[in-house]
């Protein structure tokens, strides 16, 4: 005889006619405690009272301590699971795990500064004499300007720029960490942290990750997930309309999930055929359920894989025909990509994903038209554009800049006068890019053959060419630092005229 206890959280559209809006209007969420809930109905019976009172009880309806009732469902539950009812959690699903982004980390930092503050202050006003007191000498910010500089000077998570190329400072910007403060350590994180989850899919790259002691404790964001305000991980995917229960239509109508949220549905993969009016061709649809990949037939699913690259993060989704890769050697070309040097000139692939628009100008190293308009004047340090609406852009342009690793940044214009551009159109290059794409490398021909022994195992061999014209030359930018003192005998002189 088994007697399941609940935690008394319920829905109040159960119990009051208010709609979605009002409810949120009255900060109401999420579930609610039911025995106060049963207290307001019972004292009012007008709407308008019941909102009222909703409004002041907020705090214990919704209640933000443990109540006796969650102690006693969760032994209830602890029991259970003795007994193989219910489910124990994955601390590896993504629907148990949280991405702080830099706001949390700093409003953390800045909740410390404040607190020392505040001790500060209490301290000051029990010595102090009352009477000429003034807020200026109670007050002292230091404490708090300390925290956030210590954050932002000595975080772990607060890391140097990698700005070798843009896929570098993209992917850096797109990172996501299992360490730091809060997180693991390399020593105690063991296999199960590290190894790929099924619940990954569409919101971390299975593919690139470091090679080295931080292997899949280091991650990457997939292409198209995006982070929801309470810090989970969700991806897109198309809504199925099942109406017509028979032959369900794949719709346009795309819909974020959570780890969570996915594990209730059957999710058809991206490639499967459809007709004209979105219908599966096939009648056994391959996809997933949970951690299972297999083929179920088409009325079971609700919802379907919006791109077959949504599963990948940016610079593995650069890699042509990644399907015949070896997963060891795509992880070694996502990682490497990031490492090209910024060219003299440079030449946009010939065979490419797609992605490498996508990826230069998101990366922020192109400079793009903000309205529609006509170039004026197209100069190297600026382009001046006469919108269609009347009004003047002036872009000025980046030249010859030192980037964090010593690279040349530099932005060339691509428009000429009197060109016509569009809003969102390349208007000038950025390191690593031509003509708004990302350009890493060039396109050599390259011969599959034993010379002379000279390119045993992974050597290669250079055609003297590519050194005379400059094929793969490129510009660094150093920085030096000299002291000139004033010295007894008069002010140091910096000069190349050597005395003696």
């Amino acid at each position: 005889n088994i007697k399941v206890l609940s935690s008394m959280a319920v829905n109040i559209r159960n119990y009051v006619d208010f709609s979605e809006e009002e409810l949120k209007e009255l900060g109401i969420t999420e579930l609610v405690y039911y025995p106060v809930l049963a207290k307001i109905l019972e004292e009012n019976e007008e709407p308008e009272d019941i909102k009222e009172a909703i409004k002041q009880e907020i705090h214990e309806l919704i209640p933000k301590h443990i109540t006796k009732e969650d102690i006693l469902a969760s032994i209830n539950y602890n029991m259970h699971l003795e007994y193989g009812l219910g489910t124990d959690d994955d601390i590896d699903h993504l629907g148990n795990r949280r991405i702080r982004a830099v706001g949390e980390l700093l409003q953390n930092q800045y909740r410390i500064g404040l607190s020392r503050l505040e001790r500060v202050v209490r301290e000051r006003m029990t010595t102090q004499d009352l009477e000429g007191i003034t807020p200026q000498s109670l007050i002292n910010i230091k404490p708090v300007t300390a925290a956030v500089k210590e954050f932002f000077g000595s975080s772990q998570l607060s890391q140097f720029m990698d700005q070798n190329n843009p896929l570098g400072e993209l992917t850096h910007k797109r990172r996501l960490s299992a360490l730091g403060p809060g997180g693991l350590s390399r020593d105690r994180a063991g296999f199960e942290v590290r190894d790929v989850h099924y619940s990954h899919y569409g919101r971390m790259c299975p593919i690139e990750t470091p090679e080295g002691p931080n292997i899949g404790l280091i991650n990457s964001l997939a292409s198209y997930a995006r982070i929801n305000e309470y810090g989970f991980v969700e991806a897109p995917y198309r809504k199925i309309d099942r109406t017509d229960k028979k032959n369900p239509c794949v719709t346009d109508e795309v819909v974020y999930m959570t780890a969570d949220e996915e594990d209730n549905y059957h999710v058809a993969q991206a490639n499967e055929p459809l007709d004209e009016e979105g219908h599966f061709i096939h009648k056994n649809v391959s996809g997933r359920f949970r951690e299972e990949t297999q083929e179920y037939e088409r009325q079971m699913f609700e919802y379907m894989d919006v791109s077959p690259k949504m599963v990948f993060s940016v610079a593995t989704a650069l890699i042509p025909f990644l399907q015949n890769d070896d997963a060891n050697r795509a992880l070694m070309g996502s990682n490497m990509q990031r490492q090209a040097v910024p060219l003299l000139t440079t030449e946009a692939p010939v065979v490419g994903t797609g992605m490498e628009s996508k990826a230069a100008v998101d990366s922020g190293v192109c400079v793009v038209a903000k309205k529609a308009g006509t170039v004026e004047c197209a100069a190297s340090k600026e382009i001046i554009i006469k919108n269609d609406d009347g009004t003047k852009d002036v872009y000025h342009l980046t030249k010859f800049m030192r980037s964090n690793q010593s690279n040349c940044y530099n932005q060339r214009p691509i428009v000429f006068k009197g060109e016509h551009v569009e809003a969102g159109q390349v208007i000038a290059d950025g390191p690593s890019t031509s003509k708004g794409e990302l350009a890493l490398g060039k396109n050599p021909l390259i011969g599959f053959m034993t010379w002379e022994g000279y390119n045993y195992e992974d050597a290669v061999l250079l055609s003297e060419r590519l050194v005379m014209d400059d094929v793969y030359t490129s510009v660094h930018i150093e920085e030096y630092e000299a002291e000139a003192r004033d010295t007894k005998l008069g002010p140091e002189e910096i000069t190349r005229d050597v005395p003696g």
